[in-house]
């Protein structure tokens, strides 16, 4: 169906021709903001419906990368336009698209001005995400990289809360200084192996002596943008002064890009300088589940909880990356197309009450189980889901990512078992203090419960969170050969001890030792 047509740059530019026709719309300021809302709703379901084409037509019995496109872009640099998926890189496309037109639906009334630039700015950060997860090209790769900073830049500057400018630029400038050090690596790999092209690159060994400081470089980037601890900072500032899409895509997929990077490019480029650094992994995902869990349990600020939270989930990713396994990977997969679609859901869920009330102080809440019984049951759904019950899409992802960490380390999975712990803690507590309870506060009794926009943007959500709990097989089908296969390329180039010499045997020693028999 898509062997003729190319399918990624459809998916991928499509948002940005919405972007452009929304620019265009004219009209009385009502019309425009009308308008422009339809036109970045019918743009982003049109590109996630294309790219469930993907996932119809993709064979998952291969490692391959399918769907190719390539096309001169710099030839005298032999640099391509080339554009590809496999098994890892084509469910974090889906999760870009399926996540958007949930964003632009949940923006529907809660941005009211200069609605035009804001559809706008998230139709094209859409076409960033995904391009950045469909790149073959580390040139073109970074520049999809970066340019996510710039859309999301504004979304929390312009449409953020009052300390908004303060933590766009914070963001910004965490970001953009890790990917300095970035490009340093991509220029220097381009040195040594007169290439930029992936598909060469993950076939092609780096010398072992600069792969430790090209791993350190990619890692100063990726560790900002998971975020690990301890340059997570930024997150929570960010989270706090977004507006509810802004966090949701920010949780849902921004964070997940310094993860895929890891993937993508540490363990099958740099295998042995991954090898000799996952001990430091280990230790800083630890500290971030750990840590980050035991501050999730003093915050009074909803959205702070889950976004410190988010840290704590994403030290699963990591160890999981690091551990080497097959199982470890599978679960970090798991694990972050899980936290995209839950964390995502728990911010719009924070979004919901905030929109009505103003406020995201938990203690300004409690009992709202009696006006607000559907809320609540979504909101139970969610947090169960964050907390790792059987039967939700959290507990695959936590459950395999520590399977691979104890075979790796049995001290780094029972370490990191106790995050589970605090975990269920510090999400039940949310629950109880802002669901249950007397609704005794007066401005509550009259809150409404969800209205059917917000019961259409949950619902999807709920379907995938106990599809992947239920039956994670149909998942697990589509990235397991190329896991495997990373897998296989990263415990081949370990360095195996060569096997001591073993001294010829004397003549004399040889007879006497045969006399003694």
């Amino acid at each position: 169906m898509t062997a003729n047509w190319p399918i990624l740059s459809l998916v991928t530019f499509l948002p940005t021709a919405g972007a452009i026709f929304i620019a265009f719309v004219r009209g009385t300021p009502e019309v425009v903001a009308r308008n422009s809302r339809m036109a970045a709703l019918w743009a982003s379901l049109i590109t996630f419906v294309l790219s469930l084409a993907l996932w119809i037509d993709f064979d998952h019995t291969t490692a391959d990368f399918q769907f190719v496109e390539v096309h001169d872009w710099i030839p005298s640099f032999g640099i391509t336009y080339q554009m590809g998926v496999d098994g890892i890189s084509l469910l974090f496309v889906l999760l870009s698209t399926f996540l958007t037109p949930l964003c632009i639906l949940a923006s529907w009334e809660a941005i009211q001005v200069r609605v035009r630039e804001y559809m706008i700015a998230f139709l094209l950060l859409e076409t960033l995400m995904v391009g950045m997860f469909c790149a073959l090209d580390f040139i073109l790769f970074y520049l999809f990289f970066e340019g996510v900073l710039i859309p999301m830049f504004l979304i929390i500057g312009v449409w953020g809360g009052p300390r908004r400018v303060y933590s766009a630029f914070k963001f910004f400038l965490y970001t953009f200084a890790g990917s300095v050090l970035m490009l340093l690596a991509i220029l220097a790999i381009y040195w040594i192996t007169d290439t930029t092209d992936i598909p060469t690159l993950l076939n092609t060994k780096i010398p072992v002596a600069a792969q430790y400081w090209l791993w350190l470089a990619f890692f100063a980037s990726f560790a900002v943008k998971v975020p690990m601890w301890p340059v997570h900072t930024w997150l929570p500032d960010a989270h706090v002064e977004a507006p509810t899409a802004g966090s949701v895509i920010l949780a849902g997929v921004l964070l997940k890009m310094g993860a895929y990077g890891f993937l993508r490019f540490s363990l099958p480029m740099l295998p042995e300088a991954s090898a000799y650094f996952a001990p430091l992994v280990y230790a800083l995902s630890i500290v971030a589940i750990i840590y980050t869990s035991l501050v999730a349990l003093v915050q009074e600020d909803m959205k702070k909880l889950i976004a410190y939270s988010s840290v704590a989930h994403m030290g699963f990713v990591t160890m999981g990356t690091f551990s080497g396994t097959v199982q470890g990977l599978q679960g970090a997969l798991f694990q972050m197309l899980s936290h995209g679609v839950v964390s995502g859901a728990l911010f719009l869920i924070v979004g919901v009450i905030y929109d009505r009330m103003h406020t995201r102080e938990i203690a300004r809440y409690g009992g709202l189980v009696h006006r607000m019984p559907v809320y609540a049951f979504v909101f139970m759904v969610f947090m169960l889901a964050s907390v790792g019950l059987p039967g939700t899409s959290g507990f695959v992802g936590e459950f395999l990512a520590l399977t691979g960490a104890f075979q790796a380390n049995t001290w780094v999975a029972f370490l990191a078992t106790t995050g589970l712990i605090l975990g269920a803690a510090y999400m039940l507590y949310l629950y109880r203090r802002v669901i249950f309870g007397e609704l005794v506060k007066a401005d509550l009794k009259d809150i409404l419960d969800l209205n059917l926009r917000e019961k259409a943007i949950f619902a999807p959500m709920i379907v995938v969170v106990l599809w992947m709990g239920v039956y994670p097989k149909s998942f697990l089908d589509v990235f397991s050969p190329s896991v495997e296969a990373l897998v296989g390329r990263y415990q081949a180039a370990q360095v195996v001890p060569p096997a001591k010499p073993v001294k010829p045997v004397k003549p004399v020693v040889a007879q006497r030792l045969a006399e003694t028999k």
